[in-house]
């Protein structure tokens, strides 16, 4: 079989099952893009997400990725974006500090991979788009397919380009490509488009809305034929789209999109963009998970992006590009040792299968006990602090977000994170801070953390939020699944009165780093 039918067999195979891989919660395996093994898609497919931390939503806890900003021009303008740069404290898409020609990005994923050996995946995002910047991007993947040939590598783009470098694509042997697409009816896209330049023109309006749907469209089902992996990022938009994400999920399913990745907008005015200076809100938590479970059956959702930085480098949910600038790379010693990474990651993927294995015997154990007064269909949603590994292991001092957990009777999906303000700050905690962290998880009925203070512990009660630290270094779905069948226990005993939560603030595109 040729490796282009064999490709297209293969993602076809993935996408005719339900909602494109098993979503059972039951079983331990939640969507291709969240918690699903070898057992639930063909060998090749599983290849190419194991390792992944944005294609699997286990494979996120424990292996990195990294983006290199060397494609700095972009041929659409979108309403939610204006690329800064030299802003290292905001984390959200088109933000760079340092913009990189080919040679220096190479030489910064192999000084990257020397240091962070669990790194597998590189990706070209930005700040502008990689298909608009196509000699510099595909120069970079050139040369790291020669000298890094164990990386993963992968583009993101707005599809305008993409039909006509599909080939390109598939050269250099980038399967896993990033689309964004915001909707599927052009009278949709003028209002988050203004223009587009294609083809040596601009154009405006519904004129420039149809051209970059049929574009996308057109790329993702050629994309989808040659066996490349594609992931669609959508912009949850308030009054705009959020009710057409729906149909944008139905089509691009259609199309063979292996992923989506349904995202708040950043709208903050401070960020200088079209929609936050005319005021357009973003997304509650509520709004963007309603919008997601709608979605359920569809393409596949992926629920754990960060909505990176295009220069972001190490584990989704932390950046060290700091420790990676240009001129810290001129002092370091390189060394790629190509066996010591495959070595480590071997090591890094028994720990991986043991976070799965934990996952699937601690739902195994879940019981449908039915208990007076509680109701058997209950679902709750739980913040976790962990710094990695699948595990409740930080502080609620030390955490700059909360991974969101929603649980029910043999169930415990991971749903999304709140980034929020360090509450520890210089070794004291800023009680200042509590306010937004409360806000960011006020949909929440517990937060479990490896170890809290009095006085954070007592605000959380305070706001009904209720402070879990006996599940410390125990893997999530296992602490969570347990809690909730305490809390169902404390339910039916009158000890506690179960209360619905209200909705919670999505804190986006600002970033609060330790002080030093």
């Amino acid at each position: 079989m040729s490796g282009l039918k064999k490709g297209r067999q293969a993602v076809s195979e993935v996408i005719e099952l339900e909602g494109g891989c098993s979503t059972s919660g039951g079983s331990g395996k939640s969507s291709c893009g969240s918690s699903a093994g070898p057992e639930d898609m063909p060998p090749e497919i599983w290849e190419k997400i194991k390792n992944h931390p944005c294609y699997s939503e286990e494979a996120h806890h424990h292996f990195a990725r990294m983006h290199v900003a060397v494609a700095p021009a972009c041929n659409i303008q979108c309403n939610y974006c204006n690329r800064k740069y030299d802003c290292s404290n905001e984390s959200r898409p088109g933000v760079v500090s340092q913009k990189l020609t080919p040679d220096q990005a190479v030489k910064k994923v192999l000084a990257v991979a020397s240091e962070i050996p669990q790194m597998t995946v590189l990706g070209i995002a930005g700040p502008g788009d990689s298909l608009a910047n196509p000699k510099k991007t595909f120069d970079t993947m050139r040369q790291l397919a020669e000298t890094a040939p164990d990386i993963k590598l992968c583009i993101s783009t707005n599809g305008l380009a993409l039909p006509d470098l599909v080939d390109e694509i598939c050269k250099y042997n980038i399967d896993h490509v990033t689309i964004t697409i915001n909707m599927v009816d052009p009278a949709v896209g003028e209002k988050i488009y203004p223009w587009i330049f294609y083809n040596h023109k601009r154009y405006t309006g519904y004129e420039a809305a149809k051209i970059l749907h049929e574009r996308q469209m057109l790329g993702l089902e050629m994309l989808t034929a040659r066996g490349v992996l594609t992931k669609i990022n959508s912009v949850l938009i308030p009054g705009i789209n959020d009710e057409h994400l729906i149909e944008v999920n139905r089509e691009v399913k259609k199309r063979g999109a292996f992923l989506h990745n349904i995202m708040p907008l950043i709208s903050e005015p401070e960020h200088g963009t079209v929609f936050g200076l005319t005021g357009q809100r973003g997304p509650t938590a509520q709004e963007l998970k309603a919008v997601q479970d709608a979605c359920m059956g569809g393409a596949n959702l992926m629920r754990h992006c960060r909505q990176c930085r295009a220069d972001a480098v190490g584990l989704l949910g932390e950046d060290r590009s700091e420790e990676f600038t240009l001129d810290k790379i001129e002092a370091m010693d390189i060394h790629y040792d190509l066996d010591k990474r495959r070595a480590y990651q071997e090591k890094v993927e028994q720990e991986r299968q043991a976070q799965h294995q934990a996952k699937v015997d601690a739902l195994s154990a879940a019981f449908d006990e039915q208990l007076a007064g509680v109701d058997a269909d209950m679902k709750v949603l739980v913040a976790v602090a962990t710094e990695g590994h699948g595990k409740v292991n930080q502080h609620f001092g030390h955490a700059t977000e909360f991974q969101i957990y929603e649980v029910g009777q043999g169930q415990a999906l991971f749903v999304g994170h709140r980034r929020v303000d360090l509450y520890c700050q210089g070794g004291y905690g800023e009680d200042e801070q509590l306010p937004s962290i409360v806000n960011a998880i006020n949909d929440c009925h517990a937060v479990l953390v490896s170890k809290i203070g009095a006085c954070p512990r007592d605000e959380l009660k305070a706001a009904g939020i209720e402070p879990v630290d006996e599940y410390a270094h125990e893997f999530i779905e296992k602490a969570a699944l347990n809690w909730f069948a305490d809390y169902r226990q404390r339910i039916a005993s009158g000890q506690v009165v179960h209360v619905p939560r209200g909705d919670a603030r999505i804190r986006q595109g600002a970033y609060t780093a330790e002080a030093a």
